[in-house]
C-alpha cells in the first residue's frame, strides 16, 4: 500500500526535474540563436522602418 504514496513524490520531482531541463534548454536555443544572429533583439524594429522608407523611394 505504500506505492502510491511513493509516486506522488516520485512524479513531483520527476516534474520539477523536467521543468528545469526545460528551462535549460530554451536558454541555450535562444543563445544560439544569438550567436547565430537568428532572433532579432527587441531594439533592432527601428531598423525594419528605415528599410520601409528606402523600397518606397524607388
Amino acid at each position: 500500500m505504500n506505492a502510491p504514496s511513493k509516486q506522488v513524490p516520485e512524479k513531483d520531482e520527476r516534474a520539477e526535474r523536467l521543468a528545469a531541463a526545460l528551462r535549460e534548454n530554451l536558454k541555450r536555443r535562444k543563445a544560439q540563436a544569438r550567436a547565430k544572429g537568428g532572433v532579432p533583439k527587441p531594439a533592432d524594429t527601428g531598423q525594419d522602418v528605415g528599410r520601409t522608407a528606402g523600397k518606397t523611394g524607388g
